[in-house]
């Protein structure tokens, strides 16, 4: 299947702090005010993350790609960075991918919250970075999984999502996708990307993408 031609994509590294909603009664600073126009339409958030959490927010026009991106059929990893406060020992490392039941009960032992993979990357005493995948959990239950375990999350970083990188994308800038990276997207949700599609420059703000990311 094809999709329309003529829609626009966008990685933003999203600060801690800013909402990832339209608006806010309250005034403050969501996502969207950091985001060039798009060429038309009107720009939709794949996914989401807390106000607490940073790192990559993947944006477009196109309505149907971002449905299937979030929708559990498709299978779309996401990918955290997590600093902890102290190492974990192996056995908690062993559960972060076996299943733990999380407080409120809401996960059964069958279908417990779980990450795909779970590994330190380096970090001694309160700076202990670790990097988990998933597919299905939110960011909140990335915390919350965690601290099931006695674990406390003091920052965590979306650096992936599905084929997009962060990479060197700075907290509060925006890039359009390549043309590559538009078309692994598409791809990963059954759709064909439109020959259309033409990244849109973000002015200042664009960054070709990395294959590494740099935490700071």
């Amino acid at each position: 299947m094809r999709a329309k031609a003529g829609h626009a994509h966008v990685a933003y590294y999203k600060p801690a702090g800013e909402l990832t909603s339209r608006s806010d009664p309250e005034g403050r600073r969501t996502v969207f005010d950091a985001l060039p126009r798009p060429p038309h339409g009107r720009w939709i958030n794949v996914g989401r993350l807390d106000m607490s959490t940073s790192g990559l927010l993947v944006f477009t026009t196109d309505g149907e790609l971002a449905h299937r991106l979030m929708h559990p059929r498709y299978g779309i990893k996401r990918e955290y960075a997590v600093r902890l406060l102290g190492a974990p020992s192996e056995d908690q490392l062993r559960r972060l991918t076996e299943g733990v039941e999380l407080e409120d009960g809401e996960h059964g032992e069958a279908g417990a919250a779980r990450f795909d993979t779970a590994e330190l990357r380096g970090g001694t005493g309160a700076n202990v970075w670790g990097h988990v995948t998933l597919v299905e959990t939110g960011n909140r239950d990335v915390r919350r999984i965690f601290e099931a375990l006695g674990l406390t999350v003091s920052r965590l970083i979306r650096v992936r999502y599905g084929p997009i990188e962060l990479g060197k994308l700075r907290r509060g800038q925006s890039r359009a996708l390549e043309p590559d990276e538009v078309a692994a997207l598409y791809s990963a949700v059954g759709l064909e990307a439109p020959r259309g599609d033409v990244p849109r420059r973000t002015g200042p703000h664009h960054t070709r993408l990395r294959s590494s990311t740099k935490l700071k």
